[in-house]
């Protein structure tokens, strides 16, 4: 590619995309009736959260980035339990066809459930919201994992497995140096599906629950009827899950050269 066509693919392209859509939002915002504040008058009242990103005045008055912080570090906590229950459980349901058969029509019910539903039964199993919030995330984000984990058990070529016979490994050599090997992709395809699904429950949590963060302080400017935060945590929202798809698709092309 040349840097001439890089700058246009990568650059202009996007900025391009960008203003155009800053310019919907101005015109939508112009027309009568609406409560939605132009680019301009959000700038205007959310640049001390942008200016001062790691200030903090209250509880729910504090920068932008330090919001984020709080809800990464969250986000961390429930997607790592998400990747270590989850990652197990798929290698199962791919290995053990009776394993499949007894807990996959749970695992076709429990999936498409909301986290709007499972933060409740958190809050009455934890008792706390923290704990609450971490289940949730937790239990809403590990089903990609688990099952993209378990199509590349299934995928694996059965050459792997006659060599891995002839050889006579054990079972957990088996497993360690040819089924995890070669199922490594599609677990990676999980891991970043499950991060997404993390970030998006992370919002509903803290709404919730009103713990400060991104979704806390969203949920409490909505309340107070100030529209351009709501603006500012949806952008922030929006630039951090990017931020995250794009950090996972760097491991996952780095972990395939090695």
């Amino acid at each position: 590619m040349t840097k001439n066509r890089y700058n246009i693919d990568w650059v202009v392209l996007p900025l391009l995309g960008g203003l155009a859509m800053i310019g919907i939002w101005a015109l939508w915002s112009s027309l009568p009736g609406t409560n939605l504040p132009s680019p301009l008058k959000t700038w205007e009242a959310s640049k001390l959260y942008i200016l001062e990103p790691f200030a903090k005045r209250g509880e729910l008055d504090q920068g932008i980035l330090r919001f984020t912080w709080y809800s990464l570090v969250l986000v961390a906590k429930g997607y790592l339990l998400a990747i270590v229950i989850g990652t197990p459980l798929g290698l199962l349901l791919g290995i053990s066809a009776m394993f499949t058969k007894s807990f996959d029509p749970i695992i076709q019910i429990l999936r498409p459930v909301s986290p709007l539903a499972w933060l409740p039964l958190g809050l009455v199993l934890f008792q706390k919201s923290e704990p609450a919030a971490l289940f949730t995330i937790a239990v809403c984000s590990m089903w990609p994992t688990v099952l993209n984990t378990a199509v590349g058990v299934r995928s694996v070529p059965q050459d792997y497995l006659n060599v891995a016979r002839v050889l006579k490994l054990s079972q957990t050599k088996t497993l360690f140096k040819v089924l995890i090997p070669a199922t490594m992709p599609y677990m990676f395809t999980g891991f970043r599906l499950s991060l997404g699904i993390a970030w998006l429950v992370i919002v509903a949590a803290e709404m919730l629950t009103g713990v400060p963060g991104v979704g806390g302080f969203l949920w409490q400017e909505y309340n107070s009827l100030i529209y351009e935060h709501i603006i500012l945590c949806i952008l922030t929202i929006g630039f951090v899950g990017f931020i995250l798809d794009r950090l996972m698709s760097l491991v996952e092309s780095r972990f395939k050269t090695i």
